[in-house]
């Protein structure tokens, strides 16, 4: 029985890996032929489909953290297994993207960048103790979601220059650079759920809110910079 609760959240681990490796699969060998045929709407959502598995990932992500503090589990093997998962859920899968869609028209083959630092990022993340209430650099995840994010922009919506090639690839060198960084950012996880105590964290949820409400998977972009900025207010004048 010890040993089932000690794998529950390995378990759901395991699902945000294979959500992150069926990610990679649909990119690289069925997006090319999608983007030949975008009329029905089936079409129009496998384009698509290799952001949803990254979203699915970073719901298990959340889970397995989440069961493992509920159940009182910590184990290296854990901690390792996520980072391996993170790196290919949210490092690869999303390199994975950028090439596949040409985001960076002829210099997308420069969005494996994004899975390099990831790998970077995660290993500094595992040896180093300071990073429990909050996080030094941009955490893998928020950045692997942003790729994700960019399938979903409308050519002639609101938010289209999001996916020109330049952008992207300012976009790229950013989230690399604040991967690596020693920059502070908010962990967002509650001890409680008390407002005073979490006054920053409730906002960057109501700011996210507002922005998948009113652009949708396209908003998770702003929605994350939101994440950064707000971040850097609360950790300035030491309010966690």
């Amino acid at each position: 029985m010890k040993f089932i609760k000690n794998w529950i959240p390995n378990i759901l681990t395991l699902a945000n890996l294979a959500c992150g490796m069926i990610a990679c699969w649909v990119a690289a060998f069925n997006i090319p032929d999608f983007l030949q045929n975008q009329n029905s709407i089936s079409s129009k959502w496998l384009l698509v489909s290799p952001s949803l598995f990254i979203f699915a990932s970073s719901v298990f992500d959340f889970l397995d953290g989440f069961a493992a503090r509920i159940l009182k589990i910590n184990t290296e093997l854990g901690k390792q297994l996520d980072s391996l998962a993170d790196v290919v859920s949210f490092g690869v899968a999303p390199s994975f993207i950028i090439i596949a869609y040409s985001f960076m028209g002829d210099y997308s083959i420069f969005g494996l960048f994004i899975g390099l630092f990831s790998a970077i990022r995660l290993a500094k993340f595992n040896i180093d103790s300071r990073q429990t209430d909050s996080f030094l650099g941009l955490p893998v995840p928020s950045s692997g979601l942003i790729v994700a994010s960019l399938p979903f922009v409308e050519k002639n919506g609101m938010l289209s220059f999001m996916i020109n090639p330049w952008f992207v690839t300012f976009l790229i060198f950013i989230l690399c650079m604040l991967m690596v960084s020693e920059i502070p950012l908010l962990a967002l996880k509650f001890k409680n759920f008390a407002i005073k105590e979490n006054l920053y964290r409730w906002i960057v949820i109501l700011i996210g809110a507002v922005s998948l409400i009113s652009f949708g998977f396209q908003g998770i972009s702003i929605a994350i910079l939101g994440y950064v900025l707000v971040s850097v207010i609360a950790l300035k004048f030491k309010i966690e």
